[in-house]
């Protein structure tokens, strides 16, 4: 099973959890899988069938840009991450 790492705004629906696993070939159905496992989880993360904006995807250390369709091997390692918003930095 994949080992999913669950960022802090979303560890009150795993129980706390850091790490969870979860089977799934693709993006899409891991989370489905861990919807199941940890109701919420999905809305949290998909919105009209594409990952939410301000959250990005990352399996095997690479971010991903196919999104839900990205690929997830049963040893995978996948962290879903805030997008951080920031701002200009100011110049004196």
């Amino acid at each position: 099973m994949a080992q999913v790492w669950i960022p802090p705004l979303m560890r009150s629906l795993t129980g706390g959890q850091q790490i969870v696993e979860a089977e799934g070939a693709t993006v899409r159905e891991l989370v489905a899988a861990l919807d199941e496992l940890y109701p919420g989880v999905a809305e949290r993360i998909i919105d009209e069938g594409r990952i939410r904006p301000g959250w990005t995807v990352a399996v095997d250390g690479a971010v991903q840009n196919r999104g839900l369709r990205a690929a997830v091997r049963p040893e995978s390692e996948v962290h879903f991450v805030p997008s951080m918003a920031g701002g200009r930095a100011s110049t004196l």
